[in-house]
């Protein structure tokens, strides 16, 4: 269990716990309803919503009263049985103890299946130090082995030698908006299979974890949800109304620094998942994944709260291409304030090596001036 401090645009610090130890809404339309139809069928497969003909359905379908509070829960628990069977819980044991977190079966072959979770989560058992078991929604348990990691995203791949599992749908975490609801899944505290739902609160929350490494800081460009995380449900995913995965649950904020265990408060944050999707990929084609560069040093001490100074540039990367000077302030990034460094890293972050993106800063002499920057690459570490 890490409890780590975070910094967030307003400089409000607040404690955050790193979980090692979200639906109700109708599904996508088929046809046009009128305002006279009151009854509905979801299709138990594709999830897909028609109007009921004279008030029946087939048995292929499930019921559903629109707008009603029964609907909402009917809605939850399609989701629910739909996700379920792809969420796992990862044990890791090590000699000095272990730990557990969760994690997301996305691809399964005939004999082997990956599963997505936080590189925290089983951190402990880099370099043969402990072993990961796998624990499948139908309680069998299969050891895993790391197919590679990226402590800053916080992220990791696992994979089992236990094919034709059920995978999870994936999301885009593009279309989100505040006020969506969500269902966080997972183990939080060891207890497997817990569901818990709410909205999201925020987004591009930037959020500060350690990424699992005493070294090693996670910038995470962050969903923010009321849903309950705890300890136990890094790694597991956060789905949208209609069960997909739109993110992977990471961090949970505390009142202040404590020790031990803490429960939720209702601030949970979790990586997005088309952030993260570039990273699964590329882990699983070369074992490592990388992460854009702008290609300078921040002065960590400037805290004005009005941008991110530059108190030097890498030669010949991004930044010293573009022109922008050392000494220079950024103030926005693709049209986001920036207030600091730690939220200038996270818009940097949330590209691709190769993107362009366009940088305001304010020059040494005072004038404000918009650049236009090639992301650079760099290796994980």
């Amino acid at each position: 269990m890490k409890n780590i401090m975070t910094r967030t645009p307003s400089k409000v610090l607040a404690g955050f716990l790193l979980g090692v130890t979200a639906v109700g809404g109708v599904a996508t339309a088929a046809g046009v309803f009128s305002t006279s139809v009151v009854n509905a069928c979801v299709d138990k497969k594709t999830q897909i919503i028609y109007a009921a003909a004279n008030n029946t359905c087939p048995s292929t379908r499930t019921g559903v009263t629109l707008g009603a509070p029964a609907s909402a829960a009917a809605s939850l628990n399609t989701i629910v049985n739909k996700v379920s069977p792809s969420v796992v819980t990862i044990n890791v044991t090590t000699a000095s103890g272990g730990g557990t977190g969760s994690g997301s079966i996305f691809k399964s072959t005939t004999t082997y299946s990956y599963v997505l979770t936080n590189n925290h989560v089983i951190e402990s058992a880099i370099g043969n130090a402990g072993t990961i078991t796998v624990e499948l929604d139908n309680g069998d348990a299969v050891t895993a082995t790391i197919v590679g990691r990226e402590p800053n995203y916080d992220l990791a791949i696992l994979k089992i030698n236990k094919g034709n599992q059920p995978i999870i749908e994936l999301g885009d975490s593009s279309s989100l908006k505040i006020g969506d609801q969500v269902i966080a899944f997972g183990s939080p505290l060891g207890l497997d299979h817990t569901v818990t739902s709410g909205i999201i609160s925020s987004l591009n929350r930037p959020v500060v974890t350690s990424g699992g490494s005493a070294n090693t800081e996670s910038y995470v460009d962050a969903i923010q949800t009321d849903a309950a995380i705890n300890p136990g449900n890094s790694g597991g995913p956060l789905t949208d109304s209609l069960g997909r995965m739109v993110g992977i649950n990471a961090a949970t904020a505390t009142l202040g620094s404590v020790s031990g265990q803490s429960g939720s408060i209702g601030l949970g944050f979790a990586i997005p998942m088309n952030q993260a999707l570039r990273v699964m990929n590329e882990i699983i084609a070369t074992g490592k994944a990388t992460r854009p560069v702008l290609g300078v040093f921040f002065d960590q001490t400037f805290t004005s709260g009005k941008g991110a100074k530059i108190s030097s540039l890498t030669p010949n990367d991004g930044a010293q291409k573009a022109g922008i000077p050392a000494g220079a302030i950024i103030t926005s990034i693709d049209g986001a304030r920036i207030t600091d460094y730690v939220s200038a890293i996270v818009r940097i972050r949330s590209h691709a090596p190769g993107d362009t993106v366009t940088v305001v800063a304010t020059l040494p002499t005072g004038e404000s001036k918009s650049y236009t920057v090639t992301l650079g690459s760099a290796v994980s570490n």
